[in-house]
């Protein structure tokens, strides 16, 4: 392995690692004030994280060596303006949820996105493979066994954190057409800002805000602002440039595991056996839909 694809291997673990985590930050932040509040101050935090490396002049480029394809500055505005709007219902609805789920079902259930890339796609003319319809199978299964009850009724958190889900697939999908069109770092700061301006105006409507709770708050409001959002993202652009594609697949996936990993050691949350075999069912079928692809190539 080249010393830049193993690097690259390692930010991405780190990546997932800090997004696994950031599921128990946003479980314990409910503890202090509320979903919108919360998602307002870290996406905040998270847009102007990103403004010394646009200052400096990172990202200028896109994710690949292409120059940018031009569009129109109004364009580029309603875009991000789009995308914005995407992330506010996706992660609105998310950690509405968590407030009644736990952080580590939160994390599995979010991590179904990528295999609904794909199939949401074929709405809009992309191909589907073999891999991603084996892998919904088992994705279903396992969410089935995570989080349906015997009675066969699902808790209203995991609904919503699988309703979060689709956004966080729809978001993914306008992104990969937007993002080449524009400088990322400023896609990013510009989306995290308006999610940050529509979640604080919810907050403002529907929420107290007290200041010394936000106070008490302030550590996961940190973690899920500059770390989560700031750190996580530049880690992902600078480790993508290196690594191998199945590699970003297989570790990203894993955030899903970190996310079980955390909750059990900072909050105490345990699965049943079901349970796990459920979230079992879930990374594999979300592995081998990102993965076929290389492993049928491979096999030709």
């Amino acid at each position: 392995m080249k010393k830049g694809t193993l690097k690259a291997d390692i930010l991405l673990l780190l990546t997932a690692a800090i997004w696994g985590f950031a599921f128990v930050a946003q479980r314990v932040g409910m503890e202090h004030i509320g979903p919108y509040l919360f998602n307002g101050i870290r996406f905040a935090l998270g847009s102007l994280s990103l403004l010394p490396l646009i200052y400096l002049g990172k990202g200028n480029g896109t994710s690949g060596s292409a120059p940018p394809i031009p569009i129109s500055k109004g364009l580029k505005m309603a875009g991000s303006i789009l995308a914005g709007l995407v992330l506010f219902g996706g992660a609105s609805l998310q950690q509405i949820g968590i407030v009644y789920t736990t952080a580590g079902k939160a994390g599995f259930i979010t991590g179904l996105y990528v295999i609904l890339v794909p199939i949401i796609g074929l709405r809009l003319g992309r191909k589907a493979s073999t891999g991603t319809w084996i892998g919904a199978v088992l994705a279903v299964t396992g969410l089935y066994l995570l989080s349906v009850t015997q009675q066969f009724t699902i808790d209203k958190g995991d609904f919503l954190v699988l309703l979060s889900a689709f956004l966080w697939a729809g978001h993914v999908l306008w992104i990969s057409w937007l993002s080449p069109r524009m400088n990322p770092l400023i896609l990013a700061s510009t989306q995290f800002a308006i999610c940050s301006l529509f979640s604080l105006v919810a907050a403002y409507a529907m929420e107290p805000i007290v200041i010394s709770s936000i106070f008490a708050a302030a550590v996961p409001i940190l973690y899920g602002g500059f770390c989560s959002v700031g750190i996580a993202y530049t880690l992902q652009v600078v480790a993508q440039r290196d690594a191998h594609p199945a590699h970003a697949s297989i570790l990203l996936s894993m955030e899903g595991a970190f996310a079980v990993l955390g909750g059990w050691l900072m909050l105490n949350e345990t699965l049943s056996l079901r349970g796990l075999i459920g979230c079992a069912f879930m990374l594999s079928g979300m592995l081998l839909s990102q993965l076929w692809t290389y492993l049928t190539a491979n096999n030709e």
